[in-house]
């Protein structure tokens, strides 16, 4: 036990010296009871580090909550740490501390796909595996991606949710999260795509951002109000725009003229979906993301294949798309059935 304790100690002393521009945290540490300590023959001490895009807002926060339980459940050691803004500065800082740490694996919802490319290679060179989840990297920087869902099937998913509640007419706007955040753009070019092809009486008027920050998201909004008095839709592509959109639309008294979409937990939209300011939101298990990333990272740690339909405790049959694991299908959460869900 000594030399485990030893390391405990230490990495909680050089993580509290960290600067306050980031949030260091160790979430869980590997430590076992009595009857654990049985099965120790079996156990491999790895430590896997997630990076999510940034910490504070609730789906980052039930992605870690999926974290830590597949590393209690796994026996694996789980590091959980990301930046207080969706910054991919930030983000450096964190991965190069923990390749200081010598870690076995780092997974990291990159908010750059080529800004991170360095430090992710310098990482490699140094032994240690690196994979990405919920947000990709150009591919020469990692060995893996897990994606929530088939880019394609979301973004032309959402655009059906929006255009069935506008009856396919009229000028719509996108609040997205970061500009450079590879899964953003990806699905908001699927949405474009499926509305030239399929809805050619509406209109997308304006694309702004919200760096994932809840009051720029609802200033964004509420410039777009202002801006566009024959808006019909607002598609919120990161989990803070719907919210925002949802206020910003109930504040101008325009719940019912102007539909809200997109991409958010059910906790942060329920009332708004009671009341009618927002019509529908899409969305995933943003905990078994989480728990999945850990799942994947174990297994790549113990030189397994990961395998199309293959089964993950927890999760279900997954699907694997050349260098991509993709964990299922959307979820739509409406006035009907959104207290089923509480994430």
């Amino acid at each position: 036990m000594f030399p485990r304790i030893y390391i405990c100690l230490f990495v909680l002393i050089f993580i509290s010296g960290c600067t306050t521009s980031s949030k260091y945290q160790v979430i869980y540490n590997g430590e076992k009871d009595p009857k654990q300590e049985q099965s120790e023959i079996n156990h491999q001490d790895y430590t896997i580090a997630i990076v999510p895009k940034v910490t504070g807002i609730p789906y980052f926060n039930a992605v870690e909550e999926g974290a830590v339980e597949a590393g209690y459940d796994l026996d694996v050691n789980v590091l959980y740490s990301g930046p207080l803004i969706a910054d991919w500065n930030q983000q450096e800082t964190i991965i190069n501390h923990y390749i200081e740490q010598n870690v076995d694996l780092i997974a990291v919802s990159a908010n750059d796909p080529e800004k991170l490319g360095p430090v992710l290679k310098k990482a490699s060179l140094k032994g240690i595996r690196v994979i990405t989840w919920d947000s990709d990297t150009n591919k020469h920087y990692r060995e893996m991606f897990i994606n929530m869902v088939d880019p394609e099937v979301l973004g032309r998913h959402i655009m059906d949710t929006l255009s069935s509640r506008v009856n396919e007419q009229g000028s719509y706007a996108i609040i997205t999260g970061a500009s450079d955040a590879a899964n953003l753009n990806e699905w908001i070019e699927w949405m474009k795509l499926h509305q030239k092809e399929n809805y050619p009486n509406m209109t997308l008027v304006d694309i702004v951002e919200s760096n994932d920050d809840p009051k720029q998201a609802y200033k964004a909004a509420t410039d777009l109000v202002q801006k566009y008095p024959d808006l019909r839709g607002i598609i919120g592509s990161s989990s803070v725009g719907p919210p925002a959109a949802s206020q910003a639309v109930q504040d101008a008294d325009k719940a019912g003229d102007i539909t809200v979409v997109g991409l958010s937990t059910p906790n942060l939209m329920r009332e708004y979906i009671k009341e009618g300011s927002s019509q529908v939101v899409t969305l995933w298990s943003p905990k078994k993301l989480g728990y999945l990333t850990v799942s994947v990272a174990k297994e790549l740690l113990d030189s397994q294949e990961i395998q199309d339909n293959q089964y993950i405790s927890n999760i279900g049959n997954i699907r694997v798309k050349e260098d991509t694991v993709i964990m299922g299908q959307p979820i739509d959460f409406t006035k009907e059935n959104i207290d089923q869900y509480d994430f």
